[in-house]
């Protein structure tokens, strides 16, 4: 039997946060939500994920703080989802350590692809 792969999402916005989560199931993959750092961070001091899915924007700091201090305890696969979507916010996300930056609105398929893409490298 095939695992289901661990997406942890972090976005602020419910309704965004929750359209995710079910989208994401829909196509297979266990899904846990955070709404913003402070809960992202407590969550994976105790819990595996295969792909982190992180906006840029949160409440309580940046998806690009979260990605570096997350990486500190162990490797992160990652992909920015956001709606900053800008030259200097891609080289930004690059920098942090996502290895794709999504952006919001784009058809939901597209991001299942490069989940689906990531976890299948990393299945390897």
């Amino acid at each position: 039997m095939v695992r289901k792969r661990r997406v942890f999402v972090v976005e602020d916005h419910p309704s965004t946060a929750e359209a995710v989560k079910r989208y994401l199931e829909v196509n297979g993959y266990r899904v846990e939500v955070a709404g913003d750092v402070t809960s992202a961070l407590r969550f994976a001091r105790t819990k595996r994920f295969d792909v982190l899915v992180s906006d840029l924007h949160l409440p309580d700091g940046t998806g690009w703080d979260l990605l570096m201090r997350l990486r500190r305890r162990r490797p992160v696969t990652a992909i920015a989802f956001s709606a900053l979507d800008g030259a200097e916010d891609r080289r930004r996300s690059k920098e942090a350590g996502f290895v794709e930056h999504v952006p919001k609105g784009t058809d939901g398929d597209k991001l299942v692809d490069v989940i689906d893409r990531l976890t299948k490298v990393n299945a390897a």
